[in-house]
């Protein structure tokens, strides 16, 4: 039943009377570290542990960051809806709400009630067990078939098997910045007669290239799909807000599974200890307002991460000047 939510998109119900409910969102607390390690770095002043902030943002984004094989940084383009499965309503609405949130404040439009799931969420009491039987019965939703549309056939063995308590796994699409066109083939494509053999343009879309260049590119990724699976036995200690921020983390940007913060406060870190951080921290927040105000233009996988660098840099700044004034 689980492997149809992609197909149909329909926000599912079941008993919840063996799920957990999950505590109150907490006060806002400072991290805390895990007795006998340094101090998380966190993302509040310029002179951190005498690195130059600009190096800690460029370690963090290139740990954290997970582009698909061979392509850019990706990230939702327009609108996000967010569906839940098998958790009660009052947790469930309060993902939703959340993770709506999260998207609205860094300039995503948010579906309203009723709309298609693009984001699904899956309460389970087995993560590997829903994974494999999602890649079973919806395995083309998951894996199109277009180059650079996944992480590949490891990273999806991974999703199925991998020992963890959040798993996700995203698609996204190549397109054309200028008219949002499919920029990738799918398996099945035609665009001609296909007779004979024909010529390779008829199996390929067309993109009108407006200024050619080896530098830049008008071809950018965008997320259009994201399963995330949740085993509600290894999440009960974690409170509502902690899981929702979590999932609103690795639901808008591509995120390394297997990234090494540990140095840095953020809530990638809240499963090895739930005390470090209560919610979004300001390197997440920072990292996702400057994932979406960055232009994505260059051809160079490594330019991209710097663009990303730089307006993460600004969003810092930001975020800083907005805290003293609220200080004040």
């Amino acid at each position: 039943m689980i492997g149809t939510l992609l197909a149909s998109a329909l926000l599912m119900s079941s008993d919840p009377g063996s799920l957990p409910t999950f505590p109150s969102p907490p006060q806002q607390t400072p991290p805390v570290a895990a007795q006998g390690e340094p101090d998380p770095i966190t993302l509040e002043g310029i002179d951190v542990v005498g690195r130059p902030l600009e190096a800690l943002i460029r370690g963090f984004v290139y740990e954290v960051a997970h582009p698909n094989n061979g392509r850019n940084l990706a990230r939702w383009d327009s609108r996000i809806c967010v569906g839940v499965v098998n958790l009660q309503t009052e947790t469930a609405q309060y993902l939703v709400d959340r993770i709506s949130t999260v998207a609205e404040d860094i300039g995503l439009e948010v579906g309203e009630p009723g709309c298609a799931p693009n984001v699904v969420i899956v309460a389970t009491g087995d993560g590997a067990q829903t994974a494999r039987t999602l890649a079973r019965e919806q395995g083309r939703g998951l894996r199109p078939g277009g180059a650079g549309m996944t992480r590949g056939g490891n990273a999806f063995q991974d999703f199925q098997t991998g020992d963890r308590a959040v798993r996700w796994w995203q698609v996204s699409m190549p397109v054309d910045s200028a008219s949002n066109r499919r920029a990738t083939r799918l398996p099945g494509d035609c665009f001609g007669s296909c007779s004979g053999g024909g010529s390779a343009a008829q199996y390929a879309p067309q993109i009108d290239v407006f200024a050619a260049s080896r530098l830049n590119t008008q071809i950018v990724d965008n997320i259009f799909r994201t399963v995330v699976i949740v085993d509600v036995d290894d999440v009960a200690g974690l409170s509502a807000l902690q899981l929702a921020d979590y999932i609103a983390m690795v639901t808008l940007a591509q995120v390394d599974p297997d990234a090494d913060i540990g140095s840095y406060a953020s809530i990638l870190n809240v499963f090895e200890n739930p005390a470090s951080a209560d919610s979004l921290t300001n390197w997440d927040l920072a990292y996702l307002k400057g994932l979406y105000a960055a232009e994505r233009s260059s051809t160079n996988v490594r330019a991209n991460n710097a663009e990303v660098v730089d307006s993460i840099t600004d969003a810092h700044q930001r975020l800083r000047a907005e805290d003293e004034v609220t200080q004040e």
